[in-house]
């Protein structure tokens, strides 16, 4: 039987938004406008830090600032939470604490 093309629940759209070079790791990565960091980072290299305690790599959590799971550091040292930052073009992001200057 033929589904009727209106029925069902609706479908996410992904929007087409303008792309954003970022650096991770030294290395350049291609994020979305209006994305947040761990969004670009889950999507383009499969994880957002590298736990300091263990060196495995960690995914995010909660997904909207709680958990303090997400925490990065940028270039200069300065942490951000990559849940709740969007990305910005020329972002320069590290995954560990021991790839800071």
């Amino acid at each position: 039987m033929a589904r009727k093309q209106d029925s069902g629940p609706p479908r996410l759209v992904v929007a087409v938004a303008a792309p954003v070079n970022i650096t991770v790791d030294r290395r350049p990565v291609s994020a979305r406008r209006g994305e947040s960091v761990l969004t670009a980072l889950r999507s383009e290299i499969g994880y957002v830090r590298n736990s300091e305690f263990s060196k495995e790599r960690r995914g995010g959590f909660c997904m909207m600032g709680a958990c303090q799971d997400c925490w990065i550091w940028q270039a200069d040292g300065r942490r951000l939470r990559a849940c709740t930052t969007r990305v910005e073009e020329g972002m320069q992001l590290m995954t560990t604490r021991e790839d800071l200057p």
